[in-house]
C-alpha cells in the first residue's frame, strides 16, 4: 500500500510539475497588473559599450505605471532610454523620467524604439545564454527577470552598432 502512495504522489508531483516548467518557458514574468513577456537582448560584439535590452510589458490594470530603471550583474548600470527621429537623423537619449505605460495598454521595448540600455558591459553572454535583471517599476517596485540572447528579428534596426558610451 505504501507503494501505492509513493506513486501516486509522484504521478501528482510529475502532473503538477509539467504545467509550471510549460509556463516558465514562456519566459514570461508578472508582477501585480504588469506582466512582462519575453525579455531578450541580442549579441554584443566583443568591443560594443553597450547592449540594448527589449521586453514588451502589458498593464491590464486600472492605472498606468512607469518603467524608471533597474540594475543588473552584467553591466555597469542598466537605463530605459527613448528613441527619436530629428531631421531624419534617429536619436536616443536617457528617458530621465522612465517610460510610461498606460492603464490597459501594451509597450514594446524593440530596437529602434524605446529600450533597456546596459552600459559598459562587464560579461558579454553568448545567444542562447540568459542573464538576470532587476527592473525597477514607479508603482509595481523591483521585478527581477531573466533575458534571452538571441538574434535580432529580421528587419529590427541594431541601433548600438555605432554607439558611443555617455
Amino acid at each position: 500500500m505504501k507503494n501505492v502512495i509513493r506513486i501516486a504522489a509522484r504521478a501528482a508531483l510529475f502532473a503538477v510539475a509539467i504545467p509550471i516548467a510549460g509556463s516558465a518557458s514562456a519566459h514570461d514574468f508578472k508582477a501585480g497588473s504588469l506582466e512582462l513577456k519575453h525579455p531578450w537582448s541580442a549579441k554584443a560584439p566583443p568591443v560594443a559599450p553597450v547592449l540594448g535590452g527589449y521586453v514588451t510589458i502589458v498593464n491590464s490594470g486600472p492605472e498606468p505605471d512607469r518603467l524608471v530603471g533597474g540594475t543588473s550583474s552584467v553591466a555597469e548600470r542598466l537605463e530605459v532610454h527613448e528613441s527619436s527621429i530629428v531631421d531624419g537623423v534617429a536619436r536616443m537619449r536617457l528617458a530621465k523620467q522612465g517610460i510610461e505605460i498606460p492603464a490597459g495598454a501594451t509597450l514594446s521595448l524593440q530596437p529602434g524604439g524605446a529600450h533597456i540600455m546596459l552600459v559598459n558591459p562587464k560579461q558579454r553572454p553568448a545567444e542562447g545564454e540568459k542573464f538576470k535583471a532587476v527592473l525597477l517599476f514607479e508603482k509595481a517596485g523591483p521585478v527581477e527577470v531573466e533575458f534571452v540572447v538571441q538574434k535580432p528579428k529580421s528587419g529590427s534596426d541594431d541601433e548600438h552598432s555605432g554607439h558611443k558610451t555617455p
